[in-house]
């Protein structure tokens, strides 16, 4: 039998069932398992991202699944209930069992629209790409739906407990056959009881719902703090990172008034980009080479941990790499040279503990007293023994983009 009948359940239905239980007995405690993971060698962290690279595999698999195993419900008829002489246990039943048919459509989803709207770390093994429709790169979006991914994750974990004592409450305490009409064969119940159905158990499930969202919002789970890179994602106030850059260059040549200071590292064969919020630019530049050749100098003051990089943060300001913890800024300090048709600003950069030259070539629009530039170089991060315990590119790569974009004006 392939269908539902008003008495029993059908093949189709069986298989979804149990499908649906192995596919979440195998998601949970893997990912519960690849969390507690550490990250702390190449060979660890690519474990650690193949185990999240299963997890969320099998949560767009999960996804899927119990979509088609929803349209397969509505559309075939629902087998009375065995119990539904006892009102108030068959409608809690029917909560837990609407609640489930949520979570199994919530849980992956958020935890997907989490993938899309961060960068880095633990791709989803499939062709389609790594990014959702309608889904932008947002640190805050990626904050609030892992929140929400959190909290429907124990939603699942409530209504799979209550779920499975209630089938063995039917089986050994009521000895009905609510159990055995789930495994394979047909089987028949002797008699059924008046049924009463009603919208009362979705709007239940609901209410379950509200309160979960409740109970997580009181925990702060909606509330990223500036400077928690805990898990990944921050709300960082750039504007702020520019007024510092304002206040701190007025005895300068230039004031920059808005600017970006972007990375890109390659992780796991893609290309993940961030910035840093907070930075100070002294900046003394003359369209005039003095006797020297040189057209002025700069000195870019950085604060590490105000770096954002999309799921990799933590990661990339750990003791490990940047190590924003021991060492809190970096400096950059350099003359600004002549190169073909544009400059180039030769200096040191000293990060994370070690100094090494660095050459960082840029362009410049000089309108009156406003200034444009743009660079784009590459670091080598054992140049500043970064990663040390990452030797090879397998998991992170040796070579590191930097963008500038700023604009300034002549004090």
């Amino acid at each position: 039998m392939r269908a539902n009948s008003t008495t029993t359940y059908g093949s189709v239905t069986k298989s979804f069932h149990w499908l649906t239980a192995l596919l979440v007995i195998s998601m949970i405690p893997l990912g519960i398992y690849a969390n507690g993971l550490p990250f702390d060698t190449g060979e660890a962290l690519a474990h650690k991202a193949q185990m999240f690279s299963v997890h969320k595999t099998l949560g767009v698999f999960i996804f899927f699944t119990a979509l088609a195993r929803i349209i397969w419900a509505v559309s075939n008829p629902k087998p009375a209930l065995l119990n539904a002489d006892k009102k108030m246990e068959s409608l809690l039943a029917e909560i837990v069992h609407w609640s489930l048919y949520a979570a199994l459509v919530l849980v992956p989803l958020t935890g997907w629209v989490h993938h899309a709207s961060t960068t880095g770390f633990a791709p989803i093994w499939w062709p389609f790409g790594q990014d959702l429709p309608f889904v932008p790169k947002n640190e805050v979006l990626a904050h609030n739906s892992a929140s929400l991914h959190i909290i429907f994750e124990r939603v699942l974990a409530v209504s799979i407990v209550l779920h499975v004592l209630g089938a063995l409450k039917h089986h050994f305490v009521d000895k009905d056959i609510t159990l055995k009409r789930m495994l394979p064969g047909t089987t028949e119940p002797d008699s059924i009881p008046p049924q009463h159905r009603s919208f009362t158990p979705i709007f239940g499930a609901i209410g379950a719902y509200l309160l979960a969202l409740l109970v997580g919002a009181s925990l702060g789970l909606f509330s990223a703090p500036a400077h928690d890179h805990s898990d990944g994602h921050h709300d960082h106030d750039h504007d702020h990172g520019h007024e510092t850059v304002q206040e701190a260059v007025v005895d300068s040549g230039w004031a920059v008034q808005d600017g970006t200071l972007s990375i890109t590292v390659r992780q796991f064969g893609a290309d993940v980009t961030g910035s840093f919020a907070e930075w100070t630019a002294a900046i003394n530049f003359d369209e005039s080479a003095d006797e020297d050749g040189k057209y002025g100098d700069v000195e870019v003051q950085i604060a590490i941990a105000s770096l954002t990089l999309g799921s990799i943060t933590g990661q990339a300001i750990g003791p490990e790499f940047l190590d924003a913890a021991t060492h809190d800024t970096a400096t950059f300090k350099a003359d600004i040279l002549a190169d073909g048709d544009g400059y180039t600003a030769n200096g040191t950069l000293t990060l994370a503990g070690t100094t090494s030259p660095v050459n960082l070539p840029f362009t410049l629009q000089i309108d009156g007293d406003t200034a444009t530039m743009q660079a784009q170089s590459s670091l080598d991060r054992k140049d500043f023994k970064v990663g040390e315990s990452y030797p090879g590119e397998g998991s992170v790569s040796f070579a590191v983009g930097v963008g500038v974009e700023l604009t300034a004006t002549r004090n």
